[in-house]
């Protein structure tokens, strides 16, 4: 539960930062803010500040700051003349437009520091936590069958090394059904031999995976504050990475992803569906048994992926925004953004039924960590 509170409280203070960012960025070039609210919809709350609303609406789907000038339809009070948006300069508009994506790859780059070097990744290792004692069916696992005892350190399984937990797992669920040869550390004993038949479980995809019946201890392993920036970095590299390819994916399943919906049939792309909040939150919930690092490198990844979306060169995305500053910057003269109210009505709509379909799965058919 602690862990599902975590991601939703994530979640609202990665919207508030993101708007958050191109407020400051747009007060610090002399732009004129008028609202800064989350959430859409009906106003729930609101408190006027200078010549700023802040406040919450019904619809917590994300948020917004309302920069005078920005919209194509609005017509400026006079007074205003020289700190709307659309009379600023090109250099400004992006830092406005893209403050917000940046915060995203700023909050992750901290989040995968702070799990790196202050509280540490925890890992697996091959020093056993606990034997479990019975199958489903109630026969021995093989673990307990073979004599495997709390504390023994597995070494090698057929001969073969074994010095990290994922390296033994994949061993062990390579040989279902088959007798395999431990080499243990026993603690006050010293090594120790043991030969268990390994039970042979469905995998999940048809086949048969090989199962012991053991749980690991954990470490907490904590880098140097310089190996951590450098670590940082890499995550925020692969994330990116692997989010653009999660993107992609997205945008071309999107027909197989309403065809699955409507036939029912969506086991076929648990693989390739989008998470709403409500199933991050189910997601963050699960990561607690793997303590707070893994709930919060989720966070992290959620926030390069949706700064990733934000970036997008389609209106009204940010990366939209920062397409026409650009587009004017080369021309030389103002962009009829109106023009490109069609293609912003696609990019909603597309939005909103991502969110319904997102929502409908992770209610229907919720995700599971396995």
């Amino acid at each position: 539960m602690i862990g599902g509170l975590i991601v939703l409280v994530g979640i609202i203070l990665m919207v508030m930062v993101h708007e958050a960012g191109h407020f400051v960025a747009a007060k610090a070039v002399g732009m004129k803010a008028t609202e800064f609210f989350f959430g859409f919809g009906p106003k729930l709350w609101s408190t006027q500040k200078g010549e700023t609303e802040y406040g919450v609406k019904a619809i917590p789907l994300g948020g917004y700051v309302r920069i005078v000038g920005m919209n194509p339809y609005e017509e400026v009070d006079p007074a205003d003349k020289g700190r709307t948006y659309r009379e600023k300069p090109f250099w400004q508009k992006s830092v406005v437009v893209l403050a917000g994506v940046a915060s995203h790859f700023i909050v992750a780059f901290l989040l995968f520091f702070l799990v790196a070097s202050i509280i540490g990744i925890s890992e697996p290792t091959t020093t056993l936590q606990a034997v479990r004692q019975t199958l489903d069916d109630g026969s021995p696992t093989p673990a307990a069958a073979a004599g495997l005892i709390a504390g023994d350190q597995i070494l090698s399984i057929d001969g073969i090394s074994v010095d990290e937990w994922g390296a033994l797992v994949d061993a062990i669920e390579a040989r279902p059904g088959e007798e395999v040869v431990l080499e243990v550390e026993r603690p006050n004993v010293g090594p120790v031999v043991l030969t268990p038949t390994l039970a042979s479980l469905p995998d999940g995809d048809g086949g048969h995976q090989g199962f012991l019946g053991v749980e690991p201890t954990r470490r907490t392993v904590r880098v140097s504050p310089l190996s951590g920036v450098v670590e940082s970095g890499q995550a925020i590299g692969e994330a990116t990475v692997a989010s653009a390819q999660g993107l992609w994916r997205l945008v071309a399943g999107f027909g197989d992803l309403v065809t699955a919906v409507v036939t029912g049939n969506t086991d076929s792309i648990q693989d390739e569906r989008p998470a709403s909040p409500i199933g991050l939150i189910r997601i963050g919930a699960e990561t607690q048994q793997f303590g707070i690092a893994f709930t919060l490198e989720l966070l992290a990844l959620v926030n390069v992926f949706v700064g990733l979306f934000n970036v997008i060169p389609v209106y009204p995305l940010d990366g939209g925004h920062f397409s026409v500053a650009l587009y004017e910057k080369i021309r030389g003269r103002p962009a009829d953004v109106r023009k490109l109210v069609p293609v912003a009505a696609v990019v909603v709509l597309f939005m909103v039924l991502l969110g319904v379909l997102a929502i409908y799965l992770d209610i229907t058919n919720p995700f599971t960590l396995r």
